[in-house]
């Protein structure tokens, strides 16, 4: 399918409601191959994965957008990462063997994975301040939560679909802009628009094109479809960012572990890298010229 792992905008022409739709194939799969997560803890997580592709299109400049959600249920944590240019990164954590979960359900929601809990949705610009907004986890699906996040923060009415299967990871965002039009007509729209976006379903959502899915619902409409935006997975893991790790710990511990089992050995959470440090190149990490008298 031509349209894995890209996002796309799109605007109904005439009104002032902008849509993005989305879709995750290689990435994911290359994310999920990592991790081995059960099934419904496997279609959460693209989900997580499509809302942060979504959000993440909002980023004009260099920058970070994480989709978290804390609980205390078998899934204590699910986090995902996007830049703007659209690398994405993910994990989940938690208490979630196969045989844990209810395989008679068809759909487990989002409650009975995470339990209570929050949903918070972090911006991090390299230059500016740093935004968070935090929701609780009331409602029965992520799409719902993310909706009632955007009715709190940007106060602009968002609807948005979401869905996962074992290959692909989908979703489409519609949302009310600043209103240029008539107040009594910006809502005739929106809910012409909303209606017809409620009917698609997540099937469809995971086995057809960005065209066919858009055709299918507004193909009575005016809209236009701007160019695709590639999307990979991407880790932001580097060596840098371990020494630095390392260095929090302290050397005196460092070195003792090194005693005791040789190499200390460091695998990344997100991409499986592992890093491995000798005596010699723990101590070069904290007095750089040390090693030469050892």
């Amino acid at each position: 399918m031509k349209d894995n792992d890209s996002l796309q905008r799109f605007l109904f022409d005439g009104t002032d409601i902008r849509g993005e739709i989305t879709s995750l194939s290689s990435s994911y799969q290359d994310m999920t191959v990592i991790q081995k997560y059960p099934p419904q803890i496997r279609d959460l997580f693209g989900e997580f994965l499509a809302a942060a592709s979504l959000i993440g299109a909002s980023l004009k400049y260099p920058g970070l957008i994480s989709v978290q959600a804390t609980g205390d249920g078998p899934v204590s944590m699910i986090m995902t990462e996007c830049n703007q240019k659209q690398q994405l990164r993910g994990i989940v954590r938690g208490n979630f063997e196969e045989q844990t979960l209810d395989h008679d359900l068809d759909i487990v929601g989002l409650s009975s994975l995470l339990g209570t809990g929050t949903l918070a949705v972090t911006i991090e610009p390299e230059k500016g301040e740093r935004y968070q907004g935090i929701v609780p986890l009331e409602l029965d699906t992520l799409s719902r939560c993310l909706e009632f996040y955007f009715e709190q923060s940007a106060q602009l009415p968002t609807k948005i679909k979401l869905a996962s299967s074992s290959s692909r990871a989908s979703g489409i965002l519609i949302q009310q802009m600043p209103q240029t039009k008539s107040c009594g007509q910006n809502q005739v729209d929106w809910q012409h628009f909303s209606a017809l976006l409620e009917t698609l379903k997540p099937e469809e959502q995971t086995t057809l094109s960005h065209n066919e899915q858009l055709f299918r619902l507004f193909h009575q409409d005016d809209i236009r479809l701007f160019e695709s935006q590639s999307i990979s997975f991407f880790c932001s893991c580097s060596l840098k960012r371990i020494e630095r790790a390392l260095v929090s710990i302290g050397l005196e511990e460092l070195l003792s572990t090194c005693k005791e089992q040789g190499l200390i050995k460091i695998t990344c959470q997100f991409c499986d890298k592992e890093y491995q440090f000798s005596k010699d190149q723990i101590i070069q990490i904290f007095e750089p010229s040390a090693s030469m008298l050892h």
